[in-house]
C-alpha cells in the first residue's frame, strides 16, 4: 500500500483548525471568573438581586445582598424597589448593554437577564437602584428620557445619588418620598439636554477620583 505525504502546509492549516489554544486564550483574558453581571466567585460577596418572574405581568424586584461579612457569618437582604413589568421591560436592554460595556472593559463576562434571580455587581446594582427609583412611578412616556439622562451621568454620580437615597428612603415603601421623589423629577422631568450641559460644566475625566471596579 502506498504511503501519501500531507504537505506540511496544509498539515499546519488543519492543526490550526483544531486546536483549542483560542478558547485557552480567551480564558486567560478574563480578570477574574464571575457569575451574572460581573459578581466575583467568592464567599457571600456584596451585591445585588434582580428577581424577574416567569409570569409576564408580575413586577421585578431589585434587593440588596450585603454579603456575610456584615454580621459575622449571616447574609442580610435589603429590599429596595418593585417595578412595574412594563417599566422593567423598557429599560432591561437598554442596561444589559451598558453594564456588559463596563464588564468587557474589565475583561469581566457579559452577563444575561434570565428569569429567576439575575446577580448584579454592588456598584452596578446601585446604579440600577437609581434608575429604578427615578421610573417606578413615572408615566410610562417619560421613561425613555429618564433612561437617556441616567446614561449620560458619570457612575460616580449615581452612586453618590444612591447613597443619599438609600440611607433615607430606601427600602419599597418609601416611594414617593424624599431623593425618591426628586429622582423622578431630576431624570424623568429633565430634558435630556439640561443633563448634559450640566455635565459639560463639570470636572474633565482626569480630576475624578474614580472608585475601584469589580475587585474580588
Amino acid at each position: 500500500m502506498a504511503l501519501v505525504h500531507a504537505d506540511p502546509m496544509t498539515m499546519a492549516k488543519e492543526l490550526k483548525k483544531t486546536s483549542p489554544q483560542k478558547t485557552s486564550k480567551q480564558a486567560v483574558q478574563l480578570a477574574h471568573a464571575t457569575q451574572g453581571f460581573g459578581v466575583p466567585l467568592t464567599a457571600a460577596p456584596h451585591h445585588f438581586w434582580v428577581v424577574i418572574p416567569r409570569g409576564t405581568q408580575q413586577p421585578v424586584q431589585i434587593v440588596e445582598d450585603l454579603g456575610m461579612h456584615i454580621h459575622g457569618g449571616e447574609s442580610e437582604l435589603l429590599e429596595r424597589v418593585v417595578l412595574p413589568r412594563s417599566v422593567w421591560t423598557a429599560i432591561a436592554n437598554p442596561v444589559k448593554r451598558m453594564f456588559n460595556e463596563r464588564l468587557k472593559a474589565h475583561k469581566l463576562k457579559a452577563g444575561q437577564w434570565k428569569v429567576g434571580k439575575n446577580r448584579v455587581d454592588r456598584l452596578l446594582g446601585k446604579e440600577l437602584c437609581v434608575l429604578a427609583w427615578a421610573i417606578e412611578e413615572l408615566e410610562e412616556e417619560k421613561v425613555g428620557a429618564a433612561l437617556r439622562n441616567w446614561l449620560a451621568l458619570r457612575p460616580e454620580e449615581r452612586w453618590w445619588l444612591f447613597g443619599m437615597t438609600a440611607s433615607t428612603v430606601g427600602a419599597p415603601e418609601d416611594k414617593g418620598r424624599g431623593w425618591r421623589m426628586a429622582l423622578k423629577y431630576a431624570l424623568g422631568d429633565s430634558p435630556q439636554p439640561v443633563i448634559l450641559e450640566a455635565r459639560k460644566a463639570q470636572v474633565k475625566d482626569d480630576e475624578y477620583e474614580t472608585l475601584p471596579l469589580f475587585q474580588t
